[in-house]
């Protein structure tokens, strides 16, 4: 049909989006994603646990840490921001190091949703090759789904403790 176009987006194939609902309010959801002290208690699949060697929220700045598995596996983690909207954006660079060839990037919104906050991260990978390594070898959709339930669990019990 002339003039018509139906065009997929650029990254669809490279791309994994998760998203979640959180019972709480987005500046408290956004503190619990951008401060290390909460940070360390939440990030990471299940069964994962974090040691932070560098950690400076800004643009430009730096969280460099360890992931623990469960079964004794450390992965070396390395994230630098590169837009930070408060408290509403969150957009990155995620990689082993930080001159990993494979880095990749996510890009975080919170938005309210009531009185609770929908938080989206959508992360882009280079090729759709390592989009697909992500997934099958690691689990990438599933340990996001449960690295954003690790959050929602975290912010309610704050919650709960402030009450």
């Amino acid at each position: 049909m002339a003039g018509a176009r139906q065009e997929a987006p650029a990254t669809a194939e490279r791309e994994i989006v998760i998203s979640r609902v959180i019972d709480a309010p987005r500046d408290l959801v956004f503190e619990a994603f951008t401060e290390v002290r909460h940070l360390s208690q939440w990030w990471g699949p299940d069964g994962f646990t974090t040691t932070t060697r560098e950690f400076e929220f800004r643009v430009d700045g730096v969280w460099d840490f360890v992931m623990h598995g469960p079964d004794g596996t450390d992965y070396a983690e390395w994230i630098t921001w590169t837009e930070i909207a408060v408290p509403e954006r969150i957009a990155l660079l995620h990689g082993e190091s930080r001159d990993d060839p494979n880095m990749f990037e996510s890009v975080l919104t919170f938005a309210p949703d009531g009185a609770a906050t929908r938080i989206e991260m959508r992360t882009v990978f280079q090729t759709k090759e390592l989009r697909d390594e992500a997934v099958e070898k690691y689990g990438a959709i599933e340990g996001g789904r449960q690295t954003l339930g690790n959050l929602a669990a975290y912010v309610n019990s704050r919650l709960g403790g402030q009450g």
